[in-house]
């Protein structure tokens, strides 16, 4: 009887056992189609999608007239079924495909701070200069010396204005170091020589003035820098474009011992955006002969209520060129008394009274030169 009720309960233990593996075996076989079927179906996609890309599109002989994807496998880290989670999204859409022109990628803007700079340079000028040497230093520079940086959007479009009557040898030394410069800075800019004809007494304010017209003929320009020839940047970090209030950039030039020599300078390289340059009525005309202009810009723009922005001392260093003193650009004997008149004066005398005769425009590898007449001083009042 024992014997009997063990092989019973034996009986149904194995009973048991086989039931188990009977459904195991079930369900693995139910998990092994699902999952084949899903592999067996995205295999077939990417296979047609890789076979799609054999056969020619529209145009083509033979072609369907559709579009097919081609998957690179050929990535870094890439895996097939990386590429396989994604099919939905890589299979062609079931849109007819529209005629269309790509836009144009949109450029990042130019960094605030540019990362190529290198800070403090050399400036010598002992070893000889030529056009030629500076053209092949700057191939990147196009015609009428424009340049443009082709991996951004600058803020700025400066025009950068030199008053200029038989300096070419300067010129040289000038375009030779700023070109490089500018370019690192990431700046679009043009570089323009306004060149006073003739023998007749030099006002530097009058060109700059002409400059500023000229130049919006040749470019929407929103920034102007007006720069002397002779007086070099030693850093670069000293960034060429325009700022929220108007900008003197040459403040510690070695000639001055490497500082500013009064409160009131504002000579040498200074900027102003398009709207400020408007708000001062521009620079004075009636500076004939050296000195004075200047300081009269500095009082347009106090008396406008503008501030001028500086660099700090240890960025704004300049290196001048040494020269003799340029005949009929003798120190202007009125100075002073005009100087003390700006407040009186700058209303009439400026952009909105600006006369003068455009002879010619010229357009050089590096530079663009506009040679204007622009009169004679009026004669001095007698004095008996």
């Amino acid at each position: 009887m024992t014997r009997l009720m063990l092989g019973r309960t034996l009986e149904r233990i194995c009973k048991g056992v086989l039931l188990l593996c009977l459904l195991h075996f079930l369900i693995m076989m139910i998990l092994y189609f699902d999952v084949y079927s899903q592999r067996f179906d995205l295999f077939s996609r990417f296979n047609n999608g890789r076979n799609g890309s054999r056969n020619n599109g529209s145009g083509a002989p033979g072609g369907s007239g559709h579009h097919y994807y081609y998957y690179n496998l050929s990535r870094p880290n890439a895996t097939l079924a990386s590429y396989l989670a994604t099919g939905e999204q890589l299979l062609p859409s079931a849109k007819p495909e529209t005629n269309h022109t790509p836009s144009p990628k949109l450029l990042p803007p130019c960094p605030e701070i540019p990362p190529g700079l290198v800070g403090r340079l050399l400036i010598e000028f002992s070893s000889q200069m030529t056009m030629e040497r500076v053209q092949k230093e700057n191939p990147n520079v196009t015609e009428g010396g424009r340049y443009t940086p082709p991996d951004c959007r600058p803020r700025w479009k400066v025009a950068i204005i030199i008053p200029f009557r038989h300096r070419d040898n300067h010129l040289k030394y000038w375009l030779h170091y700023l070109h490089p410069i500018l370019r690192r800075q990431r700046i679009d800019y043009g570089i323009y020589i306004i060149n006073q004809l003739g023998e007749d007494t030099f006002n530097r304010a009058k060109l700059l003035n002409v400059g500023y017209t000229e130049t919006l003929k040749d470019g929407e320009y929103d920034c102007f820098i007006f720069s002397d020839v002779d007086l070099i940047p030693m850093d670069d970090r000293n960034l060429y474009h325009c700022y929220d209030q108007p900008r003197h950039f040459a403040i510690a030039m070695d000639k001055f011992g490497f500082r500013l020599p009064y409160a009131g300078y504002f000579g040498g390289v200074s900027g102003l955006s398009k709207k400020q340059f408007l708000k001062i009525n521009g620079f004075p005309n009636e500076y004939w002969g050296w000195g004075g202009e200047d300081d009269d810009i500095y009082n347009r723009i106090t008396l406008n209520g503008m501030k001028v922005s500086r660099p700090d001392v240890r960025i704004g260093r300049y290196r001048m060129i040494k020269h003799e003193r340029d005949k009929h650009n003798e120190p202007n004997p009125q100075r002073f008394n005009k100087i003390q008149n700006t407040k009186n004066t700058m209303k009439r005398d400026g952009i909105s009274s600006l006369t003068y005769r455009l002879v010619q425009v010229k357009r050089f590898p590096l530079y663009t030169n506009i040679s204007v007449e622009i009169g004679k001083p009026p004669p001095r009042p007698f004095r008996g």
